[in-house]
This record gives structure tokens, C-alpha cells and sequence, in this order.
């Protein structure tokens, strides 16, 4: 059974940082891309950041980077973010994804690419 679970999230002041965690069962991450996405009350899904497991490839939305980094480890079959200077515009549901991804060069980002979705974690920036 393909299994998705978010865990990190949590209220955080302005400022600060979080590391949020997508630990996957089920399947090997090895040739699926991996992608966070975060929606907000009242306002659409949208991707935050992904990453291709086959080469490593990274894409970050333009409002988080060089606040952000996606990693992954493989022996945990868990990919995280990295989440610094965190703003209170990026409150949140984070959801993980997951889709079989054997590419190169590009970077599935577009919440209709992927088929596997966890269950999500909230993000509250506030003082």
C-alpha cells in the first residue's frame, strides 16, 4: 500500500525555521519525483517545491527560493524541506506527492502530475 506522511509542521514565529518530512512506504523513491505543495484557507494548491529522484533536479516556486531546499534521504525513503525565514505568507497545509517519474532534465511541478498525496501538516507563522 503507497503511504505518504508529512510530519514538521508546527507554529513558528516570523523568522524562524521548520523541517518538514514526507517518509513514504509502499514504493522505493528511487524513479518518483517528489514534490511539496502548501495550500492556504480560501485559496488554491500551490507547488512549493520538487524534486526529481532519478538525477537529483530541484524546482522551487519564485515566493521560496533561496528560503527553502528540498533533500532527500534515500536509506530513509524520506525526502524534507528545509524551511528558513519563514514569513507569515507561508501558512499553510503542506502536502507531499508522489508520481513514477523517469526523466530527465524536467521537473514534474503541477499538483495534476502527480498521483500520491499524503494527508498533510499545518505551517502557522505567527508572532
Amino acid at each position: 500500500q503507497v503511504q505518504l506522511v508529512e510530519s514538521g509542521g508546527g507554529l513558528v514565529q516570523p523568522g524562524g525555521s521548520l523541517r518538514l518530512s514526507c517518509a513514504a512506504s509502499g514504493f522505493t523513491l528511487d524513479y518518483y519525483a517528489i514534490g511539496w505543495f502548501h495550500q492556504a484557507p480560501g485559496k488554491e494548491r500551490e507547488v512549493v517545491s520538487c524534486i526529481s529522484k532519478r538525477d537529483g533536479s530541484t524546482y522551487y516556486a519564485d515566493s521560496v527560493k533561496g528560503r527553502f531546499t528540498i533533500s532527500r534521504d534515500n536509506a530513509k525513503n524520506t525526502v524534507y524541506l528545509q524551511m528558513n525565514s519563514l514569513k507569515p505568507e507561508d501558512t499553510a497545509v503542506y502536502y507531499c506527492a508522489a508520481v513514477a517519474y523517469y526523466g530527465l532534465g524536467y521537473v514534474p511541478h503541477r499538483s495534476y502530475e502527480y498521483t500520491y498525496w499524503g494527508q498533510g501538516t499545518q505551517v502557522t507563522v505567527s508572532s
